[in-house]
């Protein structure tokens, strides 16, 4: 039985008492969690919600999202997390191409909702309080019975779409199946070597994927799942402390303001067991710290949210300090050249691999399914190659890459050189017109609070280090701050854009 609704069921049960979800101020044991997620169930039937139904939300972290997140599949229902952060052309195009029938949001976000108003009317709940001509979510959920009978649905049933953030065209809805999600629990909890007395710790925006990689886990095993209302680095060290965090999973711009950050102090991270590192590679500069200010707890984690990972242990950490680790159990991976060839260690191809929680598919693309898997190998668009022991290197995205004058500039190994430089706090290298090579490496730079360094000073530096003249960077940019993706990962092509654009000055 692979039901994910009745995992909270099974807690309620066994494990009543035990501390389940915490958000701010409330405190949910698993027996007061699963009475939350029956009465939001009984809700979301009453609107007449049913097996393959889709159910959006649209919402900032709070405790009624991962209510919905459990009530929906425990009706048969299909989870489509969309963006708050959308602006009402968006919603409304990913929201009809997803069929949804209801959407669960807040009232802040009533003026992008009101587009959808026609088709939904009172099927759009709001958590927050009464707007007229919506549904009041928590007025509705006291009303309800707190018994309740998940649906029967089978391995393959759709559990969620999950949309891309449309770096490269429109996006695409991901489908994971119940059997997907089950393996996220299982193949993922091991990795990370949780237990139901784990206590993860989730700061980042619920409505992607990355979110799934943790939560599966805890949710499965019983564990305790603590979710802040939005990443800040201060309070994410205080509420290690204070929660006795022992997992927590950041992307490389969240450790950087963790070292960062007035608060912090190794000893008040003591009870952590993992630091996981995924969207981005974690430039060596901090590897290196973690790994000795913070001893055997760094993982790293490659993947794509149409299913592939490779998984970096904390006992490889220091060994295999370059790599973003290994494929786990049940999965393969290749790297394949130009020629469609399998690659030998040491030579760099793109990343292709098979797993377990492979995606059933692109929603309404066939097309767009077909190109990604092929005979059932994920080709990833990403650039690599193993060593001898089968280690993966991630070298960079293919539509990151450089070509300046017919040579491949790989910006991750001019960033690595960048990042050494003391009064570099964060860097991102990207290319930008060139009339002469084509194109050529820019680097934009977050300095360190309090340096003097200059643009050209930097500029210099960096050009006296890389290994080839062609790595060199025509410019340095600094930068106040980067733009990121609710999910805090660096957006380059947004840097990027504005000098193809030519609203930039060009080089």
């Amino acid at each position: 039985m692979l039901e994910l609704a009745h995992l909270v069921a099974h807690h309620a049960r066994f494990r009543p008492d035990h501390p389940a979800v915490v958000f701010e101020n409330d405190r949910l044991t698993w027996r007061q969690f699963h009475a939350r997620v029956a009465r939001v169930a009984n809700v979301l039937r009453g609107l007449g919600i049913g097996a393959g139904d889709k159910v959006a939300t649209v919402m900032t972290n709070c405790r009624e999202l991962l209510e919905v997140y459990w009530a929906v599949p425990s009706i048969g229902a299909v989870l489509v997390p969309l963006s708050p952060l959308l602006m009402p052309a968006g919603l409304v195009g990913l929201a009809r191409d997803a069929g949804v029938k209801c959407i669960v949001s807040q009232r802040s976000l009533v003026p992008v909702l009101q587009a959808m108003r026609d088709e939904l009317g009172e099927r759009i709940l709001l958590v927050d309080g009464a707007e007229p001509g919506y549904g009041d979510y928590a007025a509705l959920a006291a009303q309800a019975a707190e018994t309740f009978a998940p649906a029967r649905v089978a391995a393959d049933h759709l559990f969620n779409i999950m949309y891309t953030s449309g770096t490269t065209g429109l996006p695409k809805g991901i489908m994971h199946s119940h059997f997907t999600r089950a393996m996220y629990a299982l193949w993922l909890g091991a990795a990370w070597r949780m237990t139901p007395e784990s206590r993860a710790l989730h700061t980042g925006a619920l409505v992607f994927n990355g979110a799934f990689i943790t939560m599966m886990a805890s949710f499965y095993l019983g564990g305790t799942f603590v979710l802040a209302r939005q990443f800040d680095a201060e309070g994410m060290i205080a509420a290690i402390e204070r929660e006795r965090i022992t997992h927590i999973m950041v992307v490389p711009s969240q450790i950087i303001a963790l070292f960062n950050a007035r608060g912090y102090d190794p000893a008040r991270l003591a009870s952590l067991e993992m630091i996981l590192s995924l969207g981005a590679p974690l430039l060596a500069e901090y590897k290196e710290r973690l790994n000795r200010e913070l001893p055997d707890r760094f993982y790293e984690l490659y993947g794509l949210t149409e299913g592939f990972v490779t998984v970096l242990d904390r006992t490889d950490a220091v060994r295999k300090a370059g790599s973003v680790g290994c494929p786990p159990q049940f999965a393969e991976m290749r790297i394949v050249g130009e020629d469609g060839k399998d690659c030998p260690p040491r030579a760099i191809g793109e990343i292709v691999g098979r797993s377990p929680i492979l995606m059933a598919g692109y929603h309404n693309r066939p097309d767009l399914t077909a190109q990604a898997v092929r005979d059932g190998w994920l080709y990833s668009g990403d650039m690599g190659y193993v060593d001898e022991e089968g280690y993966l290197y991630l070298v960079d995205r293919k539509k990151d890459m450089i070509d300046s004058g017919g040579v491949k500039v790989y910006p991750k190994d001019v960033e690595e050189i960048a990042a050494q430089h003391p009064d570099v706090r964060e860097v991102a290298v990207f290319g930008v017109p060139h009339e002469k090579w084509g194109e050529t490496p820019l680097a934009a730079v977050i300095l360190r609070e309090g340096a003097q360094t200059s643009a050209e000073a930097l500029r210099d530096w960096i050009n006296a280090r890389v290994a080839a003249r062609y790595q060199r960077v025509s410019e340095v940019v600094i930068m106040p701050d980067f733009p990121r993706s609710a999910a805090g990962k660096t957006l380059k092509r947004e840097m990027r854009e504005p000098y193809w654009a030519g609203k930039a000055r060009r080089i």
